[in-house]
């Protein structure tokens, strides 16, 4: 008998992770595309499709063998209906995707919050035994959150909770994709710390990376990170610069929910975690009531981009009520 597998896809700001797992052979297959939303909700939905029958080929199955396509989408949606409220990152409001998707691939297609699905791999995977309650904060194109509550996953009364991203911490701050001014994302998310560094560069300021702002160009996390090995003051001091707010929303959300840990993920903690989280700690130490950050760790993600394909197999299991 041949054995199950989802497709589990993590629809990031700059790119579309797609895999086949199950629980018994983990991730066979991984193919990754860009992210191509901006093009037009029908443009997007041609290529979830083509990439989940290219991951199924890839990885040697048959439509037969697949049980669920789960996606983990950076914005706020309802799992229940399939609705994307609002995903800034990649340019999309009000769009029922699940039942779009639906209309092209034979499979039960499940959808949630990128790091709410993060969270239930790493709950599941990962989590320590001894940490019931947890912060899962992803720092890439954005800045998303999930909560785990006696290690089950929150999702909140209409499925916002853990938006971390969109507390506002600067009124007169720089816009944010959401159409709010000064959110935590607008300063301190790659894109924010970017944009800060392009904006000194044009104005002379000396980078290892001014040959990279080019019309069209992303900066990228691994590109961060490079600068940072090479010394680049310009790129130390943005990326110091967003530690210390990072710490200090952390402590503030610690102060209110007075959590176990704090797992740390995403794109540009994946690619900067040795230079980033100590700075992280250090910003929250400062900032955070002694009581509560004494009880809370702070640590990178183990599984890394890795957290969101596991937590597909959660997700099917609790909507399916199948084990994978």
């Amino acid at each position: 008998m041949k054995e199950n597998f989802i497709i589990s896809i993590d629809m990031g700001g700059t790119k579309i992770l797609s895999a086949a797992l199950n629980t018994k052979e983990g991730i066979i297959c991984k193919v990754k595309k860009p992210t191509s939303a901006h093009e037009g909700k029908d443009t997007y939905i041609k290529k979830l499709s083509e990439i989940i029958f290219e991951t199924i080929e890839t990885a040697g199955l048959t439509k037969e063998q697949i049980k669920a396509v789960c996606l983990g989408i950076p914005g706020s949606v309802d799992p229940y209906s399939g609705i994307i409220g609002v995903a800034p990152n990649l340019g999309i409001k009000n769009f029922n995707i699940k039942e779009e998707l639906q209309n092209v691939v034979p499979f039960p297609v499940l959808i949630e919050n990128d790091v709410n699905i993060a969270a239930l791999g790493i709950n599941k995977y990962s989590l320590a035994k001894t940490a019931k309650n947890a912060l899962v904060v992803f720092i890439g194109t954005g800045i998303g959150g999930a909560l785990i509550f006696d290690k089950k996953l929150y999702r909140g009364s209409s499925f916002f909770a853990g938006e971390i991203g969109h507390m506002i911490i600067d009124k007169d701050g720089p816009l944010c994709g959401c159409g709010k001014k000064g959110c935590f994302e607008a300063i301190a998310s790659r894109a924010a710390i970017v944009k800060t560094i392009v904006k000194d560069i044009k104005a002379k300021k000396p980078s290892k990376l001014t040959k990279l702002v080019t019309p069209g160009k992303q900066i990228k996390s691994k590109a961060l990170a490079n600068a940072v090995k090479l010394n680049d003051r310009l790129v130390i001091r943005h990326i110091t610069a967003a530690c210390e707010v990072i710490g200090r929303e952390l402590a503030n959300v610690t102060n209110l929910l007075n959590v176990d840990l704090i797992v740390l993920g995403g794109g540009l903690i994946e690619a900067l975690d040795k230079f980033m989280v100590p700075k992280i700690r250090e910003a929250f130490k400062n900032n955070a009531l002694k009581d509560a950050a004494k009880v809370c760790k702070i640590k990178a993600g183990k599984l890394g981009e890795d957290a969101a394909l596991f937590g597909g197999i959660v997700l099917a299991e609790e909507f399916l009520k199948i084990k994978i």
